[in-house]
């Protein structure tokens, strides 16, 4: 467990943080061994400046840093590993409007208007983030897709059914497929009815975040790794960071960006942590082009998710279960890539899967399928981004507007939904 000691120094409030660091994924992920090592960068050794600094370096904080560039911030963000190699290299990088809680329950649990807010959001964040990447001119394959939500069990069928209704209601484009349709459309076994989504795309997380942060540090962004933030002292007007290195930041805002490690830092439990396993195939064209226009995903408890690469492979993700540690975790991955392959076997009857790799990474679960963005009580002039669950990034998109808002002191719609102590 981390550690943490609150000091109170006259009217100023001192917090130091002892991480223990967070092993977010295994050791091969197949987005970093693709791509290897893109760009590095050096440890803050001088004491600096800024307006805000974003802890983090994964997509979440490339985000981030972007709307602070755009807003004409001086910007400084830090990582206390190589940068990009939190999360961010393991993620299956699946864009969905679609959110964990299906829209009808959502509706139930936090009422009709922010349950379709939400969902909204979501699917403007997927134009958005193809608006940044055609803005850059990024190679990291972002390409709109379809997607396929599909009942992997007969009784899933009725609820399924109120769900499409729901997002149909809503002004979603969908369409409700049988199982006659979806085997003569994609040739998938074992699903009785399921959803067709006009919505949807992926992209290499990666590769991404690499070329959105070389992009903004073109702008004036400062980048650090191996520099993590060790404690806080508030003051009157700023934060003044003391990092690992030694070194300083005098930071008007701080912005957390910090995914699954917030943990660590927030007191109060407000996130389940499990862990998730993917394997991705080798080289196999036909398998690309018959499904590189899209995602699928099932009612299964946990739920498989597929999606093809933009070198031609399949990768199929799934059989979730509590995270325990990263040891523990990672000792499964050759049990969990023999289920999955065995799933997909079962899935697509006519097809062979030769896997190429395997890997694990840590994700998170809310209460209501939703992510934590927005100021907590116990941290000064600072905000953070916490885009748990299927859509961490189509939730850090959204929080690129939500954090604008906050750094120039106005409101924002989702601020209420998205918020600590809901």
């Amino acid at each position: 467990m981390s550690t943490k000691l609150f000091l109170f120094r006259n009217s100023y409030i001192n917090i130091q943080y002892a991480f223990i660091t967070m092993d977010l994924k295994s050791n091969e992920p197949f987005w970093l061994i693709k791509n290897g090592l893109l760009n590095s960068y050096p440890s803050l050794q001088d004491d600096l400046s800024c307006d805000v600094l974003v802890v983090g370096g994964g997509i979440t904080g490339a985000l981030i840093a972007h709307q602070c560039i755009n807003d004409g911030k001086k910007c400084i963000l830090i990582d206390k590993r190589e940068i990009v190699n939190g999360s961010s290299a393991a993620t299956t990088s699946m864009l969905q409007y679609e959110i964990d809680v299906p829209l009808y329950r959502l509706k139930e649990l936090i009422g009709e208007e922010a349950a379709i807010a939400s969902y909204r959001a979501c699917g403007e964040a997927i134009v958005k983030l193809g608006e940044i990447a055609k803005k850059i001119r990024s190679k990291a394959g972002f390409r709109t897709k379809k997607s396929l939500y599909y009942a992997a069990r007969k009784k899933d069928i009725s609820w399924l059914m109120q769900e499409f209704e729901a997002r149909q209601t809503a002004g979603f484009d969908v369409k409700w497929l049988t199982e006659q349709d979806i085997k003569d459309r994609y040739a998938i076994h074992g699903a009785y009815a399921g959803i067709l989504s006009a919505l949807g795309a992926s992209i290499d997380a990666f590769c991404f975040t690499h070329e959105l942060l070389a992009y903004n540090v073109r702008k004036g962004l400062l980048i650090f790794d191996k520099t993590a933030l060790d404690s806080v002292l508030y003051k009157s007007g700023h934060n003044l960071v003391t990092t690992s290195t030694g070194a300083k930041i005098k930071a008007k805002k701080i912005i957390y960006c910090t995914g699954y490690e917030t943990t660590n830092l927030i007191p109060e439990k407000f996130v389940d942590l499990l862990s998730t396993f993917a394997i991705v195939s080798e080289v196999d064209k036909d398998n690309y082009d018959r499904y590189r226009d899209l995602l699928i995903w099932n009612t299964a408890e946990p739920y498989l998710y597929m999606r093809t690469t933009d070198d031609h492979r399949f990768l199929i993700g799934g059989e979730d279960e509590e995270f325990k540690d990263p040891i523990k975790r990672d000792s499964l991955i050759s049990a969990k890539s023999i289920k999955l392959e065995k799933s997909f076997n079962k899935i697509f009857t006519d097809r062979a899967f030769h896997a190429d790799f395997a890997w694990a990474g840590t994700f998170g679960t809310t209460k209501d399928g939703l992510p934590y963005i927005g100021k907590h009580e116990k941290f000064k002039n600072s905000y953070f981004v916490c885009g748990f669950g299927g859509n961490g990034i189509t939730f850090s998109v959204a929080a690129m507007d939500m954090a604008s808002c906050w750094m120039n002191n106005l409101s924002h719609p989702l601020d209420e939904w998205f918020r600590f102590g809901r």
